[in-house]
């Protein structure tokens, strides 16, 4: 059975014939409206590169980008359903200019390479849905734990991660679930993991994320967006009370932001909020993957 969070997506995207002209705009232009992130003052010079990672299920194309020198702390960025594409290429080296050896995958890499949608494409379209949905459907619960462990192994056969260090992971959207199976299905390795408008975290399904806290052994950080705490609002105070009890660092907050506010080429990218959620996931690495 697929993870609820595909299905997540399309009922929150669904929305933007409700929002404003400018945001239905931005929603046309899709990617083509990609803002410039900011660069911190302090930002590394890195290295980066396309890179093929072989799987039980085949090859995982992905980004892997790197400080230029030394060895860091590595971190597994999991996109949402529009998969790979050059707004979480930007993103990833965005991390590792702060100091972290970052790979971010293809989710989708068993039907087909990335980018899997053209440069503009945006979830609202009828046509991009047709796309990204069957690929959606083909990953679930068992295919997260097959990726995060062959991922895993991999950065720890790379000279540029610190293998004393732990792991961090990030995931955006369907990728909120993915980070929550990464850190139990390796938890002596995944110190961190980050869940942004994540979907489907604390479900009545039996293989709901939030059933395998008791496995991990990271800290998190889960950044909730308004529109989607409304619909399901119980699910932060389930995942509040799943972490106190398996007694793990949780920050669980929720933005006035809309599903999807973080990657900047959203048509509801919200810079300020986005900030404000770069800031605190910089802030739960400095301390979890010391």
């Amino acid at each position: 059975m697929c993870d609820e969070n595909f299905e997540h997506d399309l009922e929150n995207y669904a929305r933007f014939p409700k929002m404003t002209r400018r945001q239905l705009g931005a929603v046309s232009l899709g990617a083509g409206m990609m803002f410039a992130l900011p660069r911190a003052a302090d930002a590394q010079a890195v290295k980066e590169q396309d890179v093929v990672i072989k799987t039980p299920d085949g090859e995982c194309d992905a980004y892997f980008v790197h400080p230029a020198s030394g060895a860091s702390a590595a971190v597994i960025v999991w996109p949402d359903i529009l998969g790979l594409r050059p707004a979480f290429r930007q993103m990833g080296k965005r991390l590792a200019e702060s100091g972290y050896a970052v790979l971010t995958v293809n989710p989708f890499y068993r039907k087909a390479k990335s980018p899997v949608v053209p440069a503009g494409a945006s979830f609202a379209d009828q046509k991009t849905r047709d796309i990204v949905m069957p690929l959606a459907q083909s990953i679930n619960a068992t295919t997260h734990v097959t990726d995060a462990k062959a991922f895993v192994a991999w950065l720890d056969q790379q000279p540029a991660v610190d293998k004393r260090k732990k792991i961090g992971t990030t995931g955006y959207c369907m990728g909120g679930p993915i980070v929550m199976r990464s850190a139990a299905a390796v938890p002596e390795r995944i110190g961190a993991g980050a869940s942004f408008h994540g979907g489907g975290l604390a479900t009545k399904n039996p293989d709901s994320p939030h059933l395998l806290v008791p496995q991990m052994k990271a800290s998190f950080l889960f950044a909730v967006a308004q529109n989607d705490d409304e619909r399901d609002p119980a699910a932060k105070d389930i995942l509040k009370e799943t972490y106190a009890k398996a007694k793990l660092p949780a920050e669980i907050e929720v933005y006035a932001a809309a599903h999807g506010w973080c990657p900047p080429d959203s048509a509801v990218y919200d810079e300020k909020l986005a900030e404000k959620a770069w800031s605190r996931l910089l802030a739960l690495f400095k301390t979890a993957l010391a």
